[in-house]
C-alpha cells in the first residue's frame, strides 16, 4: 500500500534543515510513497536546491504562509494561525489528501489543532500520546505520555484499546499483551481509578497481562503499558535522564586515563552496538491516538535520522490500518457492554 505523508517542514528546533533531508532520505527508502512538504515555498525551495533535489510526483510542496513557534500558546495558534504549516498539514489529512502528518513543532499546538480539525474517533473520549521504548525483548508501546494528567478508569481502558490497535498495526501482532502500570502486581494495589481500570481490562477481550511495575516497563513482559499522562510523562523523562547520566558516566570512565582510553578503543565495536540498540532516535515519533487521522509528533530537537524514523512510523501506522483497528476494538467493547446490560435486564 502506497501512502502520502504530509510533513510540517517548518516545525521543530531546526526546521527545514532537518525535515527536508529526512523526507528525501525517506523517499530513497520508499520510492513508491509520496511526501508533501508543507510550509513557506521560498524556504523549502531553497533547501531543496541546496540539496540538489527536484520536486516531482513523489515530492511536492504545499504552501503555508505562517509558522508556529515552539513557545507559542496553543489557544492563540488555534485561533489566529489558520494558515500555519502545522495546521495546513493536518488539514491535508482531514481532507484525505494525506495518509498521515508528521511535525516536530509545538506539542501543545499540534494536539490542539489535531483535536480540533480531526476530532476524536467514536467511543474515544480523549486522545492520548503514545510512543515506543526499547526493552530486553524488542520494544513496548507506552501511553499516555502527557496528554491527560487526570484520567478515569474508562479513559485508561480506551488507552489500552488504542495501544493494542497501534501495536497490531506496527508489529502485526493479533493479540498484544497489555500491562497496567501500578505500584504492585497484585490486584488490590494502586488507587481506586487504577483498580477500576484493572477490572475493566479483565472484563474486556484484550490480552490483559495484569499490573506491571516501573521495572517491568523495559523487561518486555508486555507489548503495551498503560498509565495516565502524569505518571507516563514522569516515567518517560526519568528514563531519558537516566540514559543521559549513564552515557555521561561511560564517557568519563573511558577517558579517565590512558589505560581506560585503550580499553575504550578495544571495546568500540561493543559500544557502537550498544549505542545503536538503545539509540533514542530510532524510537522517535509519538502518536496522537484517538483522532480521525494519523498524526505523529517528532522530538523538537530531532536530527535527520530521528525525523526519518518518525516519518517511517507514520507510514507504518497508515499501512497497518491503525485507525480501523482502533475503531474495531472500541466497537467490540461497546457491543460487549451492551450485551451485559441486556443480560442484566
Amino acid at each position: 500500500m502506497d501512502v502520502t505523508i504530509a510533513i510540517d517542514a517548518m516545525g521543530g528546533d531546526h526546521g527545514t534543515r532537518v525535515t527536508i533531508p529526512a523526507a528525501v532520505m525517506y523517499l530513497k527508502e520508499h520510492p513508491n510513497d509520496t511526501v508533501v512538504l508543507v510550509g513557506l515555498p521560498d524556504v523549502i525551495e531553497a533547501e531543496l536546491l541546496a540539496a540538489k533535489v527536484s520536486i516531482g510526483l513523489r515530492l511536492r510542496i504545499h504552501p503555508a504562509s505562517e509558522v508556529v513557534g515552539m513557545d507559542e500558546s496553543p489557544q492563540l495558534v488555534l485561533r489566529r494561525k489558520k494558515d500555519s504549516s502545522m495546521r495546513v498539514a493536518i488539514d491535508l489529512v482531514d481532507k484525505g489528501e494525506a495518509s498521515a502528518c508528521v511535525s516536530a513543532g509545538n506539542t501543545g499546538a499540534l494536539m490542539a489543532i489535531a483535536r480540533y480539525v480531526l476530532r476524536t474517533l467514536p467511543g474515544i473520549d480523549r486522545p492520548a500520546i503514545a510512543s515506543f521504548l526499547p526493552t530486553c525483548k524488542g520494544q513496548v508501546c507506552m501511553l499516555d505520555l502527557g496528554a491527560n494528567v487526570d484520567c478515569t478508569a474508562e479513559n485508561l481502558l480506551q488507552f489500552a484499546l488504542m495501544g493494542s490497535a497501534l501495536v497490531s498495526a506496527i508489529e502485526h501482532k493479533s493479540s498484544p499483551a497489555i500491562g497496567l502500570l501500578n505500584i504492585g502486581s497484585e490486584d488490590i494495589k494502586g488507587n481506586e481509578i487504577v483498580k477500576q481500570a484493572g477490572e475493566l481490562l479483565r472484563q474486556s477481550d484484550l490480552n490483559f497481562y495484569g499490573n506491571v511495575e516501573g521495572d517491568d516497563i523495559f523487561s518486555g513482559v508486555t507489548d503495551v503499558v498503560v498509565c495516565d499522562g502524569f505518571v507516563g510523562n514522569v516515567a518517560l523523562k526519568t528514563t531519558e535522564g537516566l540514559a543521559h547520566m549513564l552515557g555521561g558516566f561511560l564517557r568519563e570512565e573511558f577517558n579517565r586515563n590512558i589505560f581506560s582510553r585503550l580499553v575504550g578503543l578495544i571495546a568500540t565495536p561493543v559500544l557502537k552496538a550498544f549505542k545503536r540498540r538503545v539509540d533514542p532516535r530510532r524510537y522517535n515519533g509519538a502518536s496522537l491516538l484517538g483522532l480521525k487521522g494519523i498524526v505523529l509528533k517528532s522530538h523538537g530537537a530531532a536530527d535527520k535520522f530521528a525525523f526519518f524514523c518518525a516519518i517511517e512510523r507514520a507510514a507504518e501506522e497508515a499501512r497497518g490500518g491503525m485507525l480501523h483497528n482502533i475503531s474495531e476494538h472500541v466497537e467490540r467493547w461497546h457491543h460487549a457492554c451492551q450485551q451485559k446490560v441486556t443480560e442484566a435486564t
